[in-house]
């Protein structure tokens, strides 16, 4: 199964999440996450994993999600506050989980050499954008110059 162009549904999990704390079992990227499905993983911490892309659109091509399931960046809000009791709607968590991921991909960036000629970070959110996994993930692009505009 291709990571990036799958197309196996992620059902709707953050509905779930949102009636009760259940774990996402049919999202590829959960999948991964819990190691049910093999990926090159190239960072891991408790919030986030970044593995490389089975079908790499450039010599580095990485993709970097939450652990957490969160259906697409334009859906962060909703799930970071999702079944946590308390937050007061500021968005405060959803800010921390986004820049987390941006730290993430900045560090990847720099643990494979990217940030010496350069880098591309793409978030795709929906399906004109070209999201086929409805899992919040960024790609991490380099090694070749990008042209513009990319689409």
């Amino acid at each position: 199964m291709g990571v990036d162009s799958a197309r196996e549904p992620a059902g709707d999990c953050l509905a779930k999440a949102n009636e009760e704390a259940v774990e996402c079992t049919d999202c590829p990227f959960c999948r991964i996450s819990r190691g049910e499905l093999p990926a090159q993983v190239v960072y891991s911490d408790e919030a986030a994993l970044a593995f490389l892309d089975a079908h790499p659109q450039a010599p580095w091509h990485v993709l970097v999600i939450p652990r957490q399931h969160v259906e697409g960046l334009d859906r962060l809000e909703e799930a970071t506050a999702a079944g946590r009791p308390g937050k007061d709607g500021s968005g405060q968590q959803a800010q921390q989980t986004a820049g987390h991921l941006l730290w993430v991909a900045a560090r990847v960036a720099r643990q494979l050499g990217l940030d010496e000629k350069g880098y591309r970070l793409v978030i795709n959110t929906g399906p004109q954008a070209g999201q086929t996994i409805r899992h919040l993930h960024l790609h991490v692009l380099g090694g070749r110059a990008m042209r513009w505009p990319p689409g």
